[in-house]
């Protein structure tokens, strides 16, 4: 059965036990999930990574199926929910466990997941989708905070906030967990102190950057690398990132030669692209033809040898090659 997130406070809960949360907005799942089922466990709660319960399902039946004098209602939380817990998931439902409220959280499962129908379909399961906040529900969340501490805000601090937010709660309260240390013999915040607060290196991570800089989006990819400060390490995995990505283009001009129609190779190929994704990726390969992608993987190779033997240039030789790649020159999008 599905529902919206907000209707949960308009139904019994304990007349269910199975609650399947999926989508990206992470910030807004830890709140539903903390307010209706964790603050009425408290201690009889039991959090397992979908990796532990196929890595030992004996172990995990143990749990949910072990009684004790001092329990009358368990909690289960799996987290990083796939696909690959169905089985399980039909196993504990046959069962018909009476002393278990299990809740799954899952990233954005498309469609066809067989998760997904499983929960929709059975009039025992509750399926609540999570999608991004938008800009009204973050400016609600910002205009709370500030009024709560007593702080002026302007409405240029509040948009620098929504956009480093990316449509989740979850940065946001990162965000604001910042300020609110910062704030804390101050009655004041300025704009520039937010940016300079808020230009953390987990504000974007490699993915990211590497999307922008292969959609062309210069000006995006100059305002990442210039409010992240890169470590050696993120160099490296920013270098391979790219690499990733253009063996992955490279790869879908492939099944273009196969299929005649980039959207259909797209949504063909394997690991599949996220819905989300797909109309960057589109983009990427409107840009990029297949030549020039293995022509710059070639470079990028060298680029990764060169940031190696010059570690104490790294960092400009990446921006440097990053940049260049991300301006429009020679592109077929101008």
């Amino acid at each position: 059965m599905i529902i919206k997130h907000f209707e949960l406070k308009k139904i019994s809960l304990k007349e269910y036990s199975y609650f399947l949360f999926y989508g990206e907005n992470e910030g807004l799942k830890a709140e539903l999930i903390k307010n209706n089922f964790e603050i009425n466990f408290k201690e009889k709660i039991y959090k397992y990574d979908e990796k532990e319960i196929l890595n030992s399902k004996e172990n995990f039946f143990n749990t949910i199926l072990t009684k004790s004098f001092f329990e009358d209602q368990k909690l289960i939380i799996i987290e990083r929910a796939t696909d690959k817990t169905k089985e399980v998931l039909e196993e504990i439902i046959e069962k018909q466990i009476n002393d278990l409220t299990l809740v799954l959280n899952a990233g954005i499962l498309e469609k066809k997941s067989k998760l997904r129908t499983l929960f929709e379909k059975n009039k025992k399961t509750i399926c609540i989708p999570i999608y991004e906040d938008n800009s009204q529900t973050l400016n609600s969340i910002i205009t709370d905070f500030f009024r709560n501490k007593k702080i002026p805000v302007s409405q240029q601090l509040i948009n620098i906030l929504i956009e480093r937010s990316r449509g989740d709660r979850k940065n946001l309260n990162n965000e604001l967990t910042k300020i609110e240390g910062f704030s804390l013999d101050k009655k004041n915040i300025s704009v520039k102190e937010i940016v300079r607060l808020t230009n953390l290196a987990d504000n974007y991570g490699a993915s990211e950057l590497i999307d922008h800089c292969l959609a062309k989006n210069t000006r995006k990819t100059v305002t990442i690398l210039n409010e992240n400060n890169y470590s050696d390490d993120d160099n490296i995995i920013i270098i391979r990132t790219l690499l990733s990505k253009l063996k992955r283009l490279t790869k879908l001009h492939e099944l273009v030669d196969d299929k005649d129609n980039i959207e259909n190779a797209i949504s063909s190929f394997k690991p599949p692209i996220f819905w989300k994704d797909k109309p960057l990726v589109m983009r990427q390969m409107n840009i990029w033809g297949k030549n020039e992608l293995k022509n710059l993987i070639y470079k990028t190779s060298e680029v990764e040898l060169l940031i190696k033997k010059n570690s104490t240039k790294s960092k400009n030789i990446l921006f440097d090659f990053i940049i260049n790649n991300s301006k429009k020159i020679n592109s077929k999008i101008l």
